[in-house]
């Protein structure tokens, strides 16, 4: 997965507040392979791949319905955007502490 910015947390987590909260977990976890796996496909290729984009965490959540973006005092994305970060954390294998 290429480098993460804050335009890929803010368009995960507007994919995941799209989706209802029972499937929110799953999708991130989706969103961050497929992240994964299009950049691997870019490397190799050096072409997009056609469902899963560029390689960016943005690019996989822009595949899906986004909702609009709230404010940070929307607690419910506030959420979404911890659960990608806890996704993202884990994926490098980071101790610490737990939400």
């Amino acid at each position: 997965m290429r480098a993460v910015l804050h335009t890929d947390l803010r368009n995960a987590a507007r994919a995941l507040l799209a989706q209802p909260a029972s499937q929110r977990p799953a999708l991130s976890a989706r969103m961050i392979k497929e992240a994964v796996w299009a950049d691997f496909h870019v490397r190799e290729t050096g072409q997009a791949h056609p469902l899963w984009g560029n390689g960016t965490l943005s690019d996989a959540a822009r595949k899906r319905v986004l909702a609009t973006e709230p404010t940070l005092d929307d607690a419910a994305y506030c959420d979404c955007l911890t659960l990608v970060l806890l996704g993202l954390r884990d994926r490098q294998g980071g101790a610490g502490l737990r939400l």
